[in-house]
């Protein structure tokens, strides 16, 4: 009878905690990355679903869907998440930019000088603006949660020689994506925009269709550019690559505010190792290059301003051709001087 009466008890046991499992899972978030497991993206997704299963207790679970499971385009992402069928969704400026046009100011060059500068940007309330201008612009619908990185900041680079200022690129075919900002860029600086959908650069730096791009470090050596001739990077760093994290403002909306706060700190959370990631990543990335034979030219604050300068039509193009463009300019352009005020003060401070 005793053995009958545990073995009861066992299964009983065992029944109740099935169902109190059950219980606690009473949501299902469903994120997508269009990017691989090496990736910024990833590692945020995986500190976000760690930070937010943990933290409600197995209330809500994250399943990260990686490449294009779940949509192909970042149009289609986007429509997934307003008609919730996609609950979190990530998407560089490029990517969201015909839904969201403004969104692209992080594009704009020369603006943010460093990492601090830009994560203080990042962390205040510019965010919240353009949380705001996107919830308007979409109805309702899709909701800014926070901005990130992907991987770290856009530097020139190419395969025919060292480019120490803006008329070093004269002449220059640069990859652009099919987008206006950038190819405005690069005609500013007195190259040639040649627009080529990413899976087609390295063959298109091989065969000479381009001779330079744009891109991080940790692309530039994930995509094993430097084997297609890749050999000379200027780091400019003429724009922080941001990574846009979108979320159902429905789905949001709904969940109680427990959880809601739950996976705003979770989104917290994910902003701040997408901010770390490249860093780490980069570090390895830069002695490959090297030690590949590859050529790294930093430019001196004389030539960086000689850059910026350059660039000056890109900011009047900007205002006057992007819809609500002049709206976001003005925001971004008083979120970075009081950022770099911040910073300077914080760096003058630690040196006394």
């Amino acid at each position: 009878m005793l053995k009958t009466t545990l073995t009861a008890l066992m299964a009983a046991s065992i029944l109740m905690g099935s169902t109190a499992l059950t219980m606690a899972q009473e949501i299902t978030l469903r994120a997508t990355a269009q990017s691989n497991e090496n990736d910024e993206d990833y590692d945020g997704l995986v500190v976000f679903k760690n930070y937010v299963e943990n933290a409600s207790n197995g209330r809500v679970a994250v399943e990260i869907f990686m490449g294009t499971q779940l949509c192909a385009t970042g149009e289609e992402c986007l429509q997934g998440v307003a008609d919730g069928s996609i609950d979190i969704y990530i998407s560089t400026s490029g990517g969201a930019s015909n839904l969201f046009p403004y969104i692209q100011v992080l594009d704009l060059p020369y603006l943010m000088s460093d990492d601090r500068v830009a994560e203080a940007v990042l962390t205040g309330d510019f965010v919240r603006t353009m949380r705001d201008m996107a919830l308007e612009d979409s109805g309702g619908a899709i909701r800014l949660m926070t901005v990130g990185n992907t991987g770290g900041w856009r530097n020139f680079a190419n395969t025919e020689r060292v480019v120490q200022g803006p008329g070093d690129l004269a002449g220059l075919k640069l990859r652009s994506v099919p987008a206006e900002l950038p190819q405005e860029l690069v005609t500013a600086l007195g190259a040639s925009p040649t627009p080529i959908p990413w899976p087609e650069l390295f063959t298109s730096l091989q065969t000479g269709v381009v001779e330079g791009t744009a891109n991080g470090i940790t692309d530039i050596m994930g995509m094993k550019f430097p084997e297609a001739g890749l050999q000379y990077i200027t780091l400019d760093g003429h724009s922080y690559m941001g990574a846009f994290w979108w979320m159902g403002n429905e789905r949001f909306m709904d969940l109680p505010d427990d959880l809601k706060q739950v996976v705003v700190d979770g989104f917290s959370a994910l902003q701040q190792a997408t901010f770390a990631s490249p860093k780490r990543k980069s570090i390895q990335a830069y002695e490959d290059f090297v030690a590949g034979g590859g050529n790294i030219y930093v430019p001196t604050p004389e030539e960086k301003a000689a850059f910026k300068e350059a660039a000056a039509p890109v900011f009047e193009w900007f205002q006057a051709n992007v819809t609500r463009g002049p709206e976001i300019f003005e925001a971004f352009e008083a979120a970075v001087a009081d950022a770099q005020a911040e910073v300077d003060a914080a760096r003058a401070a630690d040196l006394n």
